[in-house]
């Protein structure tokens, strides 16, 4: 695409819309916060000179949370648009419905990149929205620092404390999840917070805008040579609305696990960086282990290169979780058969109760239900994938040119899978797989992942339980969006992803037979 077909004079129908929608979602972010603790926004205690900022106008709980609601839709449809507008504008775009370079502006990606990551330090600044989960991490920090083991204890365990004290039901007696990295952090931000929640949830935002913000810097530069997916990769990570929202302003530990993967993928040329990577990466969140299998199957036929690459990321996991304890695992394991509301799985383990009885939770069942969905979600990508690679198609997502299928794509494959398919599902494990899809080609699963990012995000507004705050006209917005509506949304979204997987396998050309003589 040339520096005309992205500036000419005749502005795109599409793109122009698309991207006022995205500036004016990220200024509804910033304003949530701006507008100071609210329903969206949990309030701070500590000195008011200190960091974050805010007005505190003391906004409605009604205007907040329309205000969240119009940032969610609105950056939605803005990236929904722009990848349109730019799969119609490209001629390798494997949806595309229109002429290639027929006067189709766009905006520049570098200029997406300095507005994503002007937004994310801003954002910094601001209380974080959305969730309390921010909240937890300083508890857990504070209790490392008073020597407290935050992998045995909760809150609870701290009443009088003017962190502890701050974290909201129902996670006042629950201990950590998170690895001993994260745990590292948080202990770091309250060691220099002190018994100011405000300043230690300043310096866990710093933090977290780093690391979001080195994260679409790498993706940046991998995807520098090519305009068109440079502009994906842009839309895609740094300034995709619904991250800012989601990682940025809800400060999320996600965001730091994804920095370390994504730089693993980029470095895994380098065994023993790359390996350092995804042990920090898992020491971060263990979910994030998901992307290690991207590189493993890469590297199978190199079992010298995948032994020195395992073998660091072991050791730093190993490593981090001898140093925290071996209670730091039991945790980890109780999560795990977990069921959130939005989720379809919820559904499944009500009509259980309703046909057989509520004795039981289901849960041993509804897990083996969910590892059948995986490998379904699975097999049905991997199968595309597959046949686009053996025909040699000039797509992206095709690996050409490689032994088998590239490490991002295989990641990219067992991350959906994941998401699509797991029990205990929140807006914000969306950004791994974003961050490993920004490194591959456009397809469908661009909009079918923006989708699910949209479908959980309007589920879990706000992410909180407020029964204290929150208006009774209000509730529908988790009996009605969040445990009937998501989850039908989910199975549909679900289906939707593996009927395009098996439609577009089956339009890939099979190879030629080669007509030269046998050697």
């Amino acid at each position: 695409m040339t520096s005309e077909t992205r500036r000419g004079k005749a502005p795109g129908r599409l793109a122009q819309p698309a991207t006022a929608a995205i500036g004016a979602s990220i200024l509804l972010t910033i304003a949530i916060g701006l507008l100071g603790p609210s329903v969206m926004v949990p309030a701070l205690s500590g000195p008011a000179w200190q960091p974050p900022f805010s007005l505190h106008l003391d906004p409605g709980p009604h205007l907040v949370v329309a205000l969240a609601a119009a940032a969610i839709v609105l950056g939605a449809l803005g990236s929904l648009g722009l990848l349109l507008a730019l799969t119609r504008a490209s001629p390798s775009g494997l949806l595309a419905t229109g002429p290639p370079g027929a006067g189709q502006w766009l905006p520049d990606p570098r200029l997406l990149v300095r507005l994503g990551c002007l937004a994310a330090a801003l954002l910094a600044f601001l209380p974080p929205s959305g969730s309390g989960d921010h909240l937890n991490y300083a508890a857990y920090g504070r209790m490392v620092t008073l020597g407290v083991n935050p992998y045995t204890h909760g809150a609870v365990d701290l009443p009088a404390d003017p962190i502890a004290g701050a974290v909201e039901a129902p996670w006042r007696e629950e201990p950590s999840v998170y690895g001993p990295v994260a745990t590292a952090v948080q202990a770091l931000a309250s060691w220099i917070g002190g018994d100011s929640l405000r300043l230690t949830i300043f310096v866990l935002a710093l933090v977290n805008a780093a690391a979001f913000i080195a994260t679409g810097l790498l993706i940046d530069r991998f995807t520098q040579h090519d305009p068109e997916r440079r502009l994906r990769a842009a839309l895609l990570w740094t300034a995709n609305p619904l991250l800012l929202y989601q990682l940025v302003a809800g400060m999320h530990v996600d965001t730091l696990a994804v920095a370390c993967m994504v730089a693993a993928l980029l470095a895994r040329g380098r065994p023993v960086g790359s390996g350092l990577l995804l042990g920090l990466g898992v020491a971060v969140k263990i979910n994030a282990g998901l992307v290690a299998l991207g590189p493993a199957w890469e590297l199978r036929r190199r079992p010298g290169r995948l032994a020195l690459m395992a073998g660091t990321a072991l050791a730093v996991v190993v490593v981090g979780y001898v140093i925290v304890g071996s209670e730091a695992i039991s945790p980890m394991t109780r999560t795990s058969k977990s069921i959130s509301l939005a989720s379809f799985w919820k559904l499944v383990q009500g009509r259980l109760q309703s046909i057989i009885g509520e004795g039981s939770a289901y849960r041993g069942e509804i897990q083996i239900g969910s590892l059948l969905v995986l490998a379904l979600v699975a097999w049905s990508l991997f199968r595309l994938m597959s046949r686009l690679h053996a025909s040699g198609s000039p797509h992206p997502l095709a690996s050409p040119g490689s032994a088998g299928l590239s490490a991002p794509v295989v990641a990219v494959v067992i991350v959906i899978a994941y998401l699509f398919a797991t029990p205990y599902i929140l807006p914000w494990y969306d950004g791994l797989a974003f961050g490993v899809l920004a490194l591959v080609g456009a397809s469908a699963l661009d909009g079918l992942l923006i989708t699910h990012l949209l479908i959980l995000s309007l589920a879990y507004l706000p992410a909180r339980v407020l029964d204290h705050v929150m208006p009774q006209d209000l509730d529908w917005l988790r009996t009605v969006v969040r445990s009937r509506i998501a989850p039908w949304a989910l199975i549909a979204l679900t289906a939707a992803l593996v009927w395009w997987a098996w439609q577009a396998a089956g339009r890939v050309p099979k190879p030629r037979a080669s007509t030269a003589p046998p050697p």
